[in-house]
Protein backbone atom coordinates (compact mmCIF):
# COMPACT_ATOMS: atom_id res chain seq x y z
CA UNK A 1 0.00 0.00 0.00
CA UNK A 2 3.02 2.32 1.19
CA UNK A 3 4.52 1.80 -2.16
CA UNK A 4 1.46 2.54 -4.45
CA UNK A 5 1.00 5.85 -2.35
CA UNK A 6 4.27 6.76 -3.02
CA UNK A 7 4.54 6.35 -6.48
CA UNK A 8 1.10 7.19 -7.48
CA UNK A 9 1.79 10.99 -6.05
CA UNK A 10 5.26 11.19 -6.60
CA UNK A 11 4.67 9.69 -10.46
CA UNK A 12 1.67 12.50 -10.82
CA UNK A 13 3.83 15.22 -9.42
CA UNK A 14 6.84 14.26 -11.80
CA UNK A 15 4.47 13.99 -14.62
CA UNK A 16 3.03 17.66 -13.47
CA UNK A 17 6.87 18.80 -13.51
CA UNK A 18 7.18 17.68 -17.17
CA UNK A 19 4.43 19.63 -17.99
CA UNK A 20 5.33 22.76 -16.50
CA UNK A 21 9.01 22.17 -18.32
CA UNK A 22 7.15 21.70 -21.73
CA UNK A 23 5.30 24.89 -21.28
CA UNK A 24 7.63 26.60 -19.62
CA UNK A 25 10.32 25.79 -22.83
CA UNK A 26 7.54 26.44 -25.58
CA UNK A 27 6.41 29.92 -23.98
CA UNK A 28 10.47 30.80 -24.10
CA UNK A 29 10.53 30.11 -27.80
CA UNK A 30 7.74 31.55 -28.48
CA UNK A 31 9.03 34.79 -26.86
CA UNK A 32 12.25 34.10 -28.65
CA UNK A 33 11.06 33.83 -32.21
CA UNK A 34 7.33 36.19 -32.29
CA UNK A 35 7.06 39.39 -33.55
CA UNK A 36 5.25 42.10 -32.59
CA UNK A 37 4.98 43.52 -36.16
CA UNK A 38 2.85 40.29 -36.93
CA UNK A 39 0.22 41.34 -34.73
CA UNK A 40 -2.16 44.15 -36.23
CA UNK A 41 -4.73 43.88 -33.36
CA UNK A 42 -3.47 43.66 -29.72
CA UNK A 43 -6.14 41.56 -28.39
CA UNK A 44 -4.56 38.81 -30.01
CA UNK A 45 -1.39 39.33 -29.52
CA UNK A 46 -2.24 39.27 -25.79
CA UNK A 47 -4.03 35.76 -26.25
CA UNK A 48 -0.99 34.63 -28.07
CA UNK A 49 1.07 35.32 -24.81
CA UNK A 50 -0.72 34.04 -22.56
CA UNK A 51 -1.96 30.76 -23.86
CA UNK A 52 -1.48 27.68 -21.47
CA UNK A 53 -0.05 30.50 -18.81
CA UNK A 54 -2.57 29.41 -16.32
CA UNK A 55 -2.01 25.73 -16.35
CA UNK A 56 1.50 26.97 -15.32
CA UNK A 57 -0.46 28.34 -12.30
CA UNK A 58 -2.46 26.44 -11.36
CA UNK A 59 0.20 23.47 -11.17
CA UNK A 60 2.14 25.74 -9.45
CA UNK A 61 -0.84 26.24 -6.82
CA UNK A 62 -1.98 22.89 -6.18
CA UNK A 63 1.55 20.74 -6.39
CA UNK A 64 1.76 21.72 -2.86
CA UNK A 65 -1.51 20.06 -1.81
CA UNK A 66 -0.94 17.10 -3.81
CA UNK A 67 1.89 16.58 -2.05
CA UNK A 68 0.14 16.95 1.56
CA UNK A 69 -2.27 14.84 -0.01
CA UNK A 70 0.63 11.74 -0.28
CA UNK A 71 2.00 12.54 3.08
CA UNK A 72 -1.42 12.20 4.68
CA UNK A 73 -1.76 9.54 2.90
CA UNK A 74 1.48 7.86 4.25
CA UNK A 75 0.92 8.67 7.41
CA UNK A 76 -2.40 6.84 7.61
CA UNK A 77 -0.79 3.75 6.29
CA UNK A 78 2.12 4.74 9.17
CA UNK A 79 -0.49 4.29 11.63
CA UNK A 80 -2.33 1.40 10.44
CA UNK A 81 0.51 -0.62 10.69
CA UNK A 82 1.33 0.94 14.34
CA UNK A 83 -2.03 -0.59 14.71
CA UNK A 84 -0.48 -4.14 13.85
CA UNK A 85 2.40 -4.13 15.79
CA UNK A 86 4.96 -2.74 13.62
CA UNK A 87 8.50 -1.49 15.62
CA UNK A 88 8.60 1.72 16.46
CA UNK A 89 11.91 2.24 14.21
CA UNK A 90 9.68 1.59 11.15
CA UNK A 91 7.01 3.83 12.38
CA UNK A 92 9.39 6.32 13.02
CA UNK A 93 10.97 5.47 8.72
CA UNK A 94 7.51 5.64 7.08
CA UNK A 95 6.43 8.77 9.18
CA UNK A 96 10.13 10.29 7.25
CA UNK A 97 9.34 9.06 3.91
CA UNK A 98 5.18 10.24 3.96
CA UNK A 99 7.41 13.72 4.33
CA UNK A 100 8.89 13.18 0.86
CA UNK A 101 5.52 13.93 -0.65
CA UNK A 102 5.19 17.26 0.64
CA UNK A 103 9.01 18.12 -0.15
CA UNK A 104 8.28 16.92 -3.94
CA UNK A 105 5.06 19.28 -4.05
CA UNK A 106 7.23 22.27 -3.04
CA UNK A 107 10.26 21.53 -5.68
CA UNK A 108 7.56 21.22 -8.35
CA UNK A 109 5.69 24.01 -7.18
CA UNK A 110 8.53 26.65 -6.69
CA UNK A 111 9.93 26.64 -10.05
CA UNK A 112 6.53 26.61 -11.86
CA UNK A 113 5.36 29.74 -9.66
CA UNK A 114 8.90 31.57 -10.68
CA UNK A 115 8.72 30.10 -14.71
CA UNK A 116 5.08 31.46 -14.21
CA UNK A 117 5.98 35.11 -13.32
CA UNK A 118 9.04 35.10 -15.62
CA UNK A 119 6.81 34.44 -18.47
CA UNK A 120 3.74 36.37 -17.36
CA UNK A 121 6.47 39.67 -16.76
CA UNK A 122 7.70 38.91 -20.36
CA UNK A 123 4.72 39.10 -21.70
CA UNK A 124 4.14 42.62 -20.56
CA UNK A 125 7.42 43.63 -22.56
CA UNK A 126 6.48 41.97 -25.43
CA UNK A 127 2.73 43.84 -24.60
CA UNK A 128 4.69 47.09 -24.04
CA UNK A 129 6.51 46.88 -27.11
CA UNK A 130 3.79 46.57 -29.63
CA UNK A 131 1.88 49.81 -27.78
CA UNK A 132 5.69 51.35 -29.05
CA UNK A 133 5.47 50.21 -32.49
CA UNK A 134 1.97 50.78 -33.21
CA UNK A 135 1.56 53.60 -30.73
CA UNK A 136 4.67 56.28 -30.81
CA UNK A 137 4.27 58.53 -27.89
CA UNK A 138 4.42 61.43 -30.51
CA UNK A 139 0.62 60.43 -32.53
Amino acid sequence: MREMIDYGVLGFLLFLSVVVVSIALERIWFYATMRVTDYADKRLLEIDLHKRLTLIATIGSNAPYVGLLGTVAGIMVTFSELGSGTDTQNIMVGLSLALKATAAGLLVAIPSIVSYNLLVRKAEVILTKWDIEHKPLGD
